[in-house]
């Protein structure tokens, strides 16, 4: 028996290795014996995303402190051997804001655990509206005190793509992304942290034929852009500077016209709905590589005309409104798997067709945009995830899209044909509406999609 021993300080996959081979090298026979981190344990660590308060402390099982100024990448500094429990926590929220761990606890097993998604919230600052027909976006400061909207300097911003249909601002509000249907393409804005204003990152960076929608995922490393035409999510890894690059083996099939995005609050699992197969498809994603893969049972049945996916901040429930269906289904989550599970009472109906849904930060509520031009509150038991209509409002003229800010506080709603958004103040407790003064604001010609900051 020959022993081969590595040298010193050598791993594999985070575990030191001893090479036992057997009689002469000749009969080609190796066995392999791992130890891993003897003594020293694997690291849990991840990514804070959103920060801009000071004083945030994370803990793993109760101590070994990490202290935070800004967001970015993190890793504790105690290892964890195999077998052993890992829990991370926020053990002092940071100054005017509020942070949720998410892929926080877990058992160890051979690898390092890198996933964890540490999100940091506050009151919304800007928002942003694309302005379809009119080929620009409508910028907007937001008073925190009431949700009402003032023109950014320089807004509207002209488009760099032609007909933006979809916006959306990433974890840490530093860019601004926009799906460019006429063009087939997504422009890239940087947001200056001060004011608001955008200026154009580069060239618009080609995703596919009729893009419809676009997501960028919890830990802000992933974008994805539904392509309606081509029925296809583009996946891009998103780089220093605004960079966009393509994943390995984008764009991936998801069905027939995906119109809608959303992921847990993980990041594990994507969902995409399938306007023209009444549907709505689930994907994994791959850790760190973005690849996606379709789970077990997708695509998972809808109303007619599934057009917007909403999941709730805990990750236990999904909620589709099917446009020609006129309704809204509901789903049990599966946070293990991915899969969908229709609720009892699903799908719901609602007065008209269902545009736009979007549940608020506390999981508390449910909102529902509507073509008879009404936005509707529905308390979502925590138990069932059933739906419940609390208050009903009077929106603009189709209201395709519907946002609520990051503090839970007040809901915007683009819409198309009165080129407005509306801005109405939610209720914490009841999940009334009520729509704020001035409202509402004047965008560009054909307003449909708003996002906030």
């Amino acid at each position: 028996m020959v022993l081969e021993s590595p040298s010193p300080g050598w791993a594999e996959g985070g575990c030191v290795r001893t090479i036992v081979k057997l009689g002469v090298l000749a009969l080609g026979i190796g066995l392999g014996a791992s130890a891993c981190h003897v003594g020293g344990g694997y690291t849990v660590g991840g990514t804070v995303t959103g920060l801009r308060g000071s004083g945030l402390v994370l803990q793993d099982n109760g101590g070994d402190n990490l202290t935070f100024s800004s967001g970015g990448t993190f890793t504790f500094t105690s290892g964890i051997d195999q077998g052993g429990a890992y829990s991370v926590t926020v053990q002092t929220q940071p100054s005017g804001q509020t942070c949720s761990v998410h892929n926080g606890s877990g058992t160890i097993g051979t690898a390092d655990i890198s996933n964890v998604i540490v999100s940091c919230t506050g009151a919304g600052r800007y928002a942003y509206v694309a302005n379809e027909t009119a080929n620009t976006i409508s910028a907007y400061s937001i008073d925190a005190s009431n949700g009402a909207l003032a023109p950014i300097a320089g807004s509207p911003f002209a488009a760099t793509g032609t007909t933006p249909v979809a916006v959306a601002v990433d974890p840490n509000g530093a860019y601004l992304y926009v799906a460019n249907n006429g063009s087939g393409d997504v422009s890239v804005y940087s947001i200056d942290d001060a004011t608001g204003a955008l200026t154009a990152v580069g060239e618009p960076v080609g995703s596919g034929n009729g893009p419809f929608a676009l997501l960028v995922d919890p830990s802000d490393q992933f974008l994805f852009v539904a392509n309606k035409t081509d029925s296809t999510v583009a996946v891009f890894e998103t780089g220093s500077g605004g960079s966009l690059t393509a994943i390995g083996g984008s764009p991936f099939s998801v069905g027939t016209e995906p119109t809608s995005l959303s992921t847990d609050p993980g990041g594990n699992f994507l969902y995409v709905t399938d306007y023209a197969q009444n549907a709505v498809a689930a994907f994994s994603i791959a850790p760190g590589g973005g690849t996606l893969t379709g789970i077990g049972g997708s695509p998972f049945g809808a109303g007619s005309g599934a057009l917007s996916v909403a999941i709730d901040p805990t990750g236990t429930f999904a909620y589709v409104a099917n446009e020609t269906g006129k309704s809204v289904s509901m789903y049990s989550l599966n946070s293990a798997t991915g899969a969908l599970a229709g609720l009892s009472g699903s799908p719901l109906a609602t007065a008209a067709n269902a545009e736009s849904a979007a549940v608020d930060p506390a999981g508390k509520f449910l909102l529902v945009s509507t073509a008879a031009n009404e936005l509707t509150s529905y308390a979502i038991t925590p138990a069932s995830g059933a739906l419940t209509a609390i208050s009903t409002a009077a929106t603009g003229t189709f209201p395709l899209s519907v946002v609520i800010d990051p503090s839970g506080a007040f809901a915007y709603v683009a819409n198309e044909n009165s080129a407005d958004v509306s801005v109405y103040a939610l209720n914490a407790a009841t999940g009334g509406l009520t729509q704020v003064g001035g409202s509402p604001f004047a965008a560009g010609t054909g307003a449909r999609s708003v996002a906030i900051d």
